[in-house]
C-alpha cells in the first residue's frame, strides 16, 4: 500500500505539473515564440502579446504532449504572415517601412538619372570674339549648364579652330568635338540623333534653337523682341568643318579687321528671308568683326553640345 502511494502520488503530481505547464508555461513559451517570429516579421510588441495570448488558448485546449504548442506555432506564423502582408497592425507598420524603403530607392534612382537637355544656345553674351580660346568657350558652356541644373553632362562649344594647342596644334572641326548625340533642347525636343543628322538640318529654327532656360533667341521671327541677336559664333562651314580665317584668331582676338563665321538660330535673314545661306544654323555669313559682335545681328552667343 505504501508502495502504491509512492508510485501514485508522483504520477499525480507529474500529471498536474504537465497540465499546468501546458496551459500557462506553454502559453508563455508560445507567446515568446510568437514574439520572436513576429519580431522577425517586423511586428510591434503589442502584436506579439496578442499572438502569445491566442497561442496560450490553443495550448490549453490542446493535449499536454505538445500538440497545443504545435498548433500555437501555426497560429503565430499566420499572424506574422498577415503582419508582413500589410495588415493594419504593428506588423503592417514594419512591412510598410520596408515598402517605403524600396520606394525611396526608386526615387533616388530616378533623381540620379541624367538630365535630358544636351544642347542649348548660350543665354549670356560676349561683346567681343575673344572667348579665351576653346578652353574658355567650353568653360562658359559648362558654367551655364551647371547653373541650369545640367551639370551631370560635359558640354563643349560648337567652334572650329585653326590650331588646337592642347593636343596636336592642328585644325579642329566643330563637328568633331561635340560627341555623338542624340541632342535634345531645353524643352526636351530632339534636335538631332547624331552628327550626320545635325548637319543635315535644313535650317535654323527659333522654336528649336533655345537657350538653357528654354527661351527663344531674338531674331527675325514674327513677334521677336529687338535687337536681333541670332548670330551665333561657329567659325565653321555648313558641314561643321573649319572655315579658315573666320575664327577671330581661334577665339582670342579683339581686333577690328578679322571676322568670324556665324550661324542663324532662327534660320532667317532680313525680312524673314529663308534664302540660303541665311537659313543656315551654323554658317550663314561672316560677322562684323572680332572687336564687336553686335553689328549684323549678333551678341557673341555660342552653341553648346553635351559630349556624353
Amino acid at each position: 500500500m505504501r508502495l502504491r502511494i509512492q508510485v501514485w502520488c508522483p504520477s499525480f503530481v507529474v500529471a498536474l505539473c504537465a497540465l499546468a505547464c501546458s496551459s500557462s508555461g506553454g502559453g508563455s513559451s508560445g507567446g515568446a515564440g510568437s514574439a520572436g517570429m513576429v519580431a522577425a516579421a517586423g511586428a510591434a510588441t503589442a502584436g506579439g502579446a496578442s499572438g502569445g495570448a491566442s497561442q496560450g488558448n490553443a495550448g490549453s485546449s490542446g493535449s499536454a504532449d505538445g500538440g497545443g504548442s504545435s498548433q500555437a506555432g501555426s497560429s503565430s506564423a499566420g499572424a506574422a504572415g498577415s503582419g508582413v502582408s500589410g495588415a493594419p497592425s504593428a506588423g503592417a507598420g514594419a512591412g510598410g517601412a520596408s515598402s517605403t524603403g524600396g520606394s525611396g530607392g526608386g526615387s533616388a534612382g530616378s533623381g540620379g538619372a541624367p538630365s535630358k537637355t544636351t544642347f542649348f544656345v548660350t543665354s549670356d553674351k560676349s561683346m567681343t570674339a575673344n572667348l579665351g580660346g576653346l578652353k574658355g568657350a567650353d568653360a562658359r558652356c559648362q558654367a551655364l549648364a551647371v547653373a541650369a541644373g545640367l551639370g551631370d553632362h560635359t558640354f563643349h562649344a560648337y567652334l572650329s579652330v585653326e590650331h588646337e594647342p592642347p593636343t596636336t596644334g592642328m585644325p579642329m572641326n566643330a563637328r568633331d568635338r561635340i560627341g555623338t548625340g542624340p541632342w535634345y533642347n531645353s524643352k526636351g525636343v530632339l534636335l538631332a540623333q547624331n552628327v550626320t543628322a545635325l548637319h543635315a538640318l535644313p535650317s535654323g529654327n527659333s522654336e528649336l534653337f533655345l537657350d538653357e532656360k528654354g527661351q527663344k533667341i531674338n531674331g527675325h521671327w514674327a513677334g521677336s523682341p529687338t535687337p536681333v541677336e541670332h548670330d551665333v559664333l561657329t567659325g565653321s562651314t555648313a558641314m561643321g568643318t573649319l572655315m579658315a580665317g573666320e575664327t577671330c584668331a581661334d577665339w582670342t582676338s579683339v581686333a577690328t579687321t578679322p571676322t568670324a563665321q556665324v550661324g542663324h538660330t532662327d534660320g532667317l535673314g532680313p525680312d524673314m528671308s529663308m534664302t540660303p545661306p541665311y537659313n543656315s544654323w551654323n554658317s550663314a555669313h561672316a560677322n562684323g568683326g572680332c572687336a564687336d559682335t553686335a553689328p549684323l545681328g549678333g551678341a557673341g552667343r555660342l552653341y553648346c553640345f553635351a559630349i556624353n
